[in-house]
């Protein structure tokens, strides 16, 4: 019986722990300095927000672990030494194991801006950044937020739940345009402004500056205006957390390079999760994605090979979900912020400005190749099928209702979809559908 030792307890660890012992009755270990026990690490901004204790963000109760003899070690690892199987923690001890998978996870970047390592300086992906962010905010005026992303804006909602007003930096002219096309940016654009985010677009962090106790009492942009805040949130996005393990045999580029398999370049070790790097990712796939979704499919996959049955990752269709305040995003497939000369697009937005879908599809074939939604929730099984099967754009408008997950009487926008499809492309026409009356009655 091997003893399987996991460094990382978050989803890609948890996934590949519960799997091994789904298959087989090796020794598991999993090791964390962070937390003792499994949290969804999505929910960390409800905390702050008073909408969750941390105890209800704990997708398993303390018993499960004991019951289904998974072992839990609250420690940080210090050096990993390979030749003889031996970890070595911070605190002098040591454990060995026979299979080590690291599932180490990300950390939030910075960029060498002077005054970044002030007190009230953070970016926010463990739980120590929420305890900080907690300690560190307490009777602020302004709150600044560096960074366009989806934990930019999660970070911007936790203060603006808390009524501290927040500069939020965005280097992009719209934000998140890097990822999300024109109109999609510009749709959240204005809801931010809706909130009352003081959202600067097209402005860099030049500076942070000290009070004379060490702690942040404003910051400089690019075009040298000063902006006074007690806190500032680092949000640039993440990278692999590999540092501790960089001084050794251990295939790192960016993040631990892995095959099919998850299988490192020194046998018996694997790596699983956001620190992960797809030495030959799909050509529709990133080497690196830290998601939560493909942290869980990764240690499926890995908890089977480790159990016995050689299992190899297979992403499948991509696909993300996020939440802006109150709007829902979700997509799946391939939709870049700018269309390839191959594609075309159709685009609905509502009347109000805050709904929109975006279709991409081939412009020989007239087959989808992803779709964005925002505030509108989508079914996944039926749009990773109609991926993988190639359904045409006229198709898929065709069966719009199919993909529908709002709840019973929520409005429906089929209809409206619809008929914008038959304006934009007047040679494809699809049947609107009329709705029901207790639709128009609650719409």
């Amino acid at each position: 019986m091997d003893h399987i030792v996991i460094i990382g307890n978050g989803i890609a660890g948890i996934t590949t722990a519960r799997q091994i012992r789904k298959h087989s009755d090796h020794k598991i270990t999993v090791i964390s300095g962070e937390t003792e026990h499994f949290f969804s690490r999505t929910a960390l901004m409800y905390i702050y927000m008073g909408h969750m204790k941390y105890e209800n963000t704990k997708p398993y109760e303390d018993w499960f672990w004991t019951k289904n003899k998974i072992d839990l070690k609250k420690a940080w690892v210090k050096k990993v030494n390979y030749s003889n199987k031996t970890l070595e923690f911070e605190g002098g001890e040591s454990m060995q194991y026979d299979k080590l998978v690291l599932a180490t996870g990300s950390k939030s970047n910075k960029f060498g801006w002077p005054g970044q390592d002030l007190e009230g300086v953070r970016g926010l992906y463990s739980y120590q950044d929420l305890e900080y962010m907690e300690k560190h905010s307490k009777d602020i005026d302004r709150a600044v937020v560096v960074g366009g992303g989806l934990i930019g804006v999660e970070m911007a909602e936790m203060f603006h739940s808390r009524n501290i007003p927040v500069t939020f930096l965005v280097r992009e002219t719209n934000f998140w345009n890097n990822i999300l096309p024109e109109e999609e940016s510009k749709l959240i654009n204005r809801h931010l402004f809706e909130h009352h985010i003081d959202l600067r677009l097209a402005t860099e962090l030049k500076e942070i500056v000290s009070d004379e106790n060490g702690r942040v009492k404003s910051i400089i942009t690019g075009t040298g205006e000063e902006i006074a805040c007690q806190f500032v949130g680092l949000t640039p996005g993440v990278s692999p957390n590999v540092d501790f393990l960089k001084e050794s045999e251990l295939n790192i580029e960016r993040g631990i390079v892995v095959n099919e398999y998850l299988e490192t370049n020194i046998p018996d070790v694997y790596a699983a999760g956001d620190c992960a790097q797809v030495a030959e990712p799909l050509s529709h796939r990133r080497a690196i994605e830290a998601v939560w979704y493909v942290g869980r499919m990764m240690g499926e996959a890995l908890g089977k090979t480790l159990s016995g049955q050689k299992t190899a990752y297979k992403p499948g269709i991509w696909f993300n979900s996020a939440k802006f305040f109150d709007i829902e995003y979700q997509t799946y497939g391939l939709v870049g912020n700018k269309l390839q000369d191959n594609e075309g697009q159709f685009y609905w937005e509502a009347e109000d400005g805050k709904k929109c879908v975006k279709i991409v599809f081939d412009q020989a074939s007239k087959k989808v190749i992803g779709v964005n939604t925002f505030g509108i929730r989508m079914r996944h099984e039926v749009w990773d099928k109609w991926l993988k099967e190639g359904k045409t754009l006229n198709h898929v408008i065709a069966n719009l209702d199919e993909a529908n997950f709002d709840p019973e009487f929520f409005k429906r926008y089929d209809p409206e979809i619809q008929k914008a499809y038959n304006g934009q492309f007047p040679d494809e026409q699809v049947s609107v559908r009329s709705r029901s009356l207790l639709e128009r009655i609650f719409s």
